[in-house]
């Protein structure tokens, strides 16, 4: 690959995401939150804006983990559930849902909520907090935990939406991004 990058402006935070080849032949901006907590913090105060009213979130593992954690902070939650996708020896009692290929696994996903998880959805408005939104697959699968477990699905946030992903009417983003 041949060093080429995607500038953007995330409601004022600038960052050059590095484009790279998916086996599939498509290309992708590659936007990651690991390991930048500066950036984490700036996308998470941002979004948490818009997620002030709701009453619990959710995102799946992992990079809507230290997202979701910004903006469960924010607005001041002092829990949010968090997705698994693989079940983990305390979730004998928890939930599960199968869903679609995401754009970057290319494979059929599970999602598993613990029983504690599920407890904490239940009855209430939910926020679905993760990084980014393309084919909207991996948001069916959260959406799906969120109806199974008895919440309301509330609102949608991402920090980008990429490609035609940003024509949708019932999400939240802060930038959008091509698919390439």
């Amino acid at each position: 690959m041949d060093n080429k990058f995607l500038d953007i402006d995330i409601v004022g935070y600038k960052a050059s995401l590095p484009i790279l080849p998916l086996p599939n032949g498509i290309n992708i901006a590659f936007f990651c939150l690991h390991g930048n907590s500066e950036m984490t913090e700036y996308c998470g105060k941002q979004l948490a804006k818009y997620l002030t009213d709701c009453d619990v979130l959710i995102t799946a593992e992992s990079k809507g983990l230290q997202l979701t954690h910004v903006v469960a902070r924010e607005v001041g939650h002092h829990y949010y559930a968090v997705a698994r996708k693989s079940k983990k020896l305390y979730m004998q009692d928890g939930i599960s849902v199968e869903y679609g290929s995401s754009i970057t696994t290319g494979t059929p996903q599970t999602l598993y909520l613990s029983k504690h998880d599920t407890d904490i959805l239940k009855g209430k408005k939910v926020g679905i907090v993760d990084d980014v939104i393309s084919t909207g697959e991996s948001l069916k699968g959260l959406e799906a935990l969120v109806e199974k477990a008895g919440g309301q699905i509330y609102k949608r946030a991402f920090v980008l939406a990429e490609g035609a992903a940003a024509d949708r009417k019932d999400i939240i983003y802060l930038e959008k991004i091509p698919l390439l």
